[in-house]
């Protein structure tokens, strides 16, 4: 057999982790540890680079990669940067995992990108706007520190993830969707497949992307952190397959 006729090696699949690192975020301490953990329970080994929001302002700076998650930890540095790493994920196929503020911006992005809502605005990031461009704005109730039930919609990506319609889930925010908005991003394809007990969304995604997931819970902090939530296993299969072609 000649070197032109040997099978190729399985590549590692790459993920993009998007967010401004910190010792001071749990979630951020967290993600080394669910790699190693997806690794060793799973076999899901997965070859992974942090990407400062500032750095994902340059043109191209997740293409190539496998997967992308957008962590929590805002305010972010570049509100730019992280929301042009959704658009890459969403228009390239990418799978995509956003959590927290990650699916907070992924509504930001979606609204100004595909629903023309080009003023669609998040609190944090502008407490100036106009409340009517309000896409994300404080919570009635912080989520700092709550747990909580979500209930899933019956067939869903989440669903299936999960394996259950009914989770309990852990946040750590203080900012939400604004529901004035809610059916235009449906009309556009974007589907609310999670809420909590009142209704309140807490799981967004996209049936017409191969894999594209977000939450406003943190499914990073499930747990003791050696065992790696089923959202966070999907995303790295989703990766696996999205490396073997």
């Amino acid at each position: 057999m000649t070197t032109d006729t040997l099978p190729h090696a399985p590549r590692t699949p790459r993920i993009a982790l998007v967010g401004d690192r910190s010792p001071h975020v749990r979630s951020h301490v967290r993600v080394p540890a669910l790699l190693d953990a997806l690794a060793e329970r799973d076999g899901l080994v997965l070859d992974a680079y942090w990407i400062p929001t500032g750095d994902a302002e340059a043109p191209g700076a997740v293409k190539g990669f496998d997967a992308v998650w957008v962590l929590p930890g805002s305010p972010y540095a570049s509100e730019t940067g992280a929301l042009a790493a959704i658009r890459t994920a969403r228009e390239d196929g990418i799978p995509f995992l956003g959590t927290c503020a990650g699916f907070q911006h992924v509504l930001l992005e979606f609204a100004r990108n595909v629903c023309g809502l080009e003023r669609a605005a998040h609190a944090e990031n502008d407490p100036a706007a106009d409340p009517g461009d309000l896409l994300v704005a404080p919570l009635s109730c912080t989520l700092v520190g709550h747990e909580g039930p979500v209930r899933v919609t019956p067939g869903s990506r989440a669903e299936r993830a999960l394996g259950a319609e009914r989770t309990i889930e852990r946040y750590h925010c203080d900012y939400g969707p604004d529901t004035r908005h809610l059916d235009t991003l449906t009309a556009h394809g974007l589907r609310f497949t999670g809420t909590d007990e009142d209704g309140a969304v807490r799981i967004a995604e996209l049936p017409s992307h191969p894999f594209f997931l977000a939450t406003l819970f943190q499914p990073e902090l499930a747990g003791d952190g050696t065992r790696p939530h089923p959202l966070v296993r999907a995303l790295a299969v989703a990766a696996a397959t999205h490396a073997a072609g």
